[in-house]
């Protein structure tokens, strides 16, 4: 097969960006809503809430190796990867309309069905979102054009978000009429739709280029000796698990951080909270983040040829984390300079995912250059293993602050020991943390003149099979 390095038309590359709508949908209406919800909402304590992300996080990393091994395996006349989006539209829709389902039940029974519907919604996810990862890394072997498509992807992704943020602002008041549960559950119904849909319409409108070599067709002991021995990709996993706790400690933030600390002035930014009820302020926000990292899509490719994939996160890094740390000195009604900070710090993370995903098409290459084997679906699996135990450790790291803090989502009269927590969190904790991703950075082998030997030795060797 000689086309494996093919340059991929828009159409394709739109098509496949909509499959991260989809996920994103998902993934950015259960990090930034689903702990207030809990909390404030569904009436769990902010202790098991933290609890609750951080086991069902650590248990799903398991199943994103499984689930990667098994699309490895999956054969059939669509590819390895496609079929995998059709199959799990509707399961993932109806996993995300149960997160935000509230029974009448006891507390402990609530718990109970948090768990439950949250590990539905972790499997339909994982089963969604691995195949749908690694089939960028077998639509082209041309690492710019794998770039190009990543920029493309997270464009979709932000686009994702952006319905979401503007689903959950504008629905859950109008269609719950005051009734929170009934709100959530109600717009959740209209953003599961949107999101089996987006599944399909990637399903259809892409294809998988990459041949797997003769030799892929190993066992289980033989693909994790692979993936084990792969320096750069026991990188990527580190740095993908830091950006990605870095981001959701900022996300999960926004809510509490704009309901509880941030005060309504009479300036242009007042009037417009009026958008979306009492959290019109925060989705504003959050609406405006999205946009500037659909903004950071379109500089990626450019940038990326200017720097390089390693030293261009290394800025990004440092760029996004500096605004978001001087946030922390910001009083609750200098809402515009939130807003400039907030961007600025947004632009840098939102480079972040990009560089990430396309770092990962480089290291599954690796591994067939080094071993003769491709295993594609494992070494994707990083991605989403990154994001979802990023996530809950997050989710546990920015509950636990505000549980230190003695944080209560009921309580009528906010302390100023509850506001520095929240300060604390939307700030200095994720910045710091995100510092750490720098050290591992130094330390990835797999340099642009190392990719382009690779590329071509690659095509060298698939030709001529």
């Amino acid at each position: 097969m000689k086309n494996e390095g093919v340059k991929l038309s828009i159409k394709e590359k739109l098509g496949y960006a909509l499959g991260d709508t989809a996920a994103n949908i998902a993934w950015r209406t259960i990090g930034p809503f689903l702990p207030i919800f809990y909390t404030d909402v569904f009436g769990l304590s902010a202790v098991a809430v933290a609890t609750l992300l951080f086991v069902i996080r650590l248990g799903d990393g398991i199943t994103d190796l499984v689930m990667g091994m098994v699309a490895d395996r999956t054969k059939t006349r669509w590819g390895r990867f496609r079929p995998w989006l059709l199959w799990t539209a509707l399961p993932f829709g109806v996993a995300l309309i149960l997160q935000f389902t509230t029974p009448n039940l006891s507390l402990a029974g609530k718990l109970a069905w948090a768990y439950g519907t949250s590990i539905f919604y972790t499997l339909a996810y994982t089963a969604n979102n691995i195949p749908y990862s690694a089939l960028m890394g077998v639509m082209t072997g041309d690492v710019e054009e794998r770039t190009s498509l990543s920029s493309y992807r997270f464009f979709g992704a932000y686009f994702g978000g952006i319905i979401a943020t503007i689903g959950v602002i504008s629905l859950v008041d109008y269609l719950g009429q005051g009734n929170e549960n009934l709100g959530y559950q109600y717009t959740m119904y209209v953003l599961a739709a949107i999101l089996a849909a987006c599944s399909i319409i990637t399903f259809f409108t892409t294809k998988e280029r990459v041949p797997y070599p003769e030799s892929s067709k190993i066992n289980l002991k033989e693909d994790l000796k692979d993936l084990i021995s792969n320096k750069s990709w026991l990188i990527l996993l580190f740095i993908g698990f830091v950006f990605v706790t870095y981001n959701i400690i900022k996300g999960s933030s926004v809510m509490y951080y704009f309901t509880h600390y941030v005060q309504d002035t009479d300036n242009f930014f007042g009037a417009l909270s009026n958008w979306g009820g009492k959290n019109g302020l925060a989705g504003l926000y959050l609406l405006s983040l999205l946009i500037i990292s659909m903004i950071s899509t379109v500089f990626a490719p450019a940038l990326t040829k200017m720097f390089g994939k390693v030293k261009l996160f290394i800025i990004s890094i440092l760029f996004s984390a500096l605004f978001a740390a001087l946030m922390y000195w910001l009083p609750p009604n200098a809402i515009g300079q939130m807003f400039a900070l907030g961007l600025l710090s947004e632009f840098g993370a939102g480079l972040m995912p990009i560089l990430f995903f396309a770092m990962l098409g480089d290291s599954a290459d690796y591994s067939e250059y080094v071993n003769g084997r491709r295993a594609t679906g494992l070494v994707f699996s990083a991605g989403t293993f990154a994001m979802k135990f990023g996530s809950g450790v997050a989710g546990a790291i920015t509950l636990f602050i505000l549980n230190f803090f003695n944080y209560d989502g009921q309580a009528t009269v906010k302390t100023a020991e509850m506001l520095e927590g929240i300060k604390l969190n939307m700030s200095i904790v994720p910045a710091a943390f995100v510092l750490l991703g720098i050290v591992a950075l130094l330390f990835y082998p797999l340099t642009e003149k190392k990719m382009k030997e690779i590329e071509i030795a690659l095509n060298e060797r698939r030709n001529a099979q």
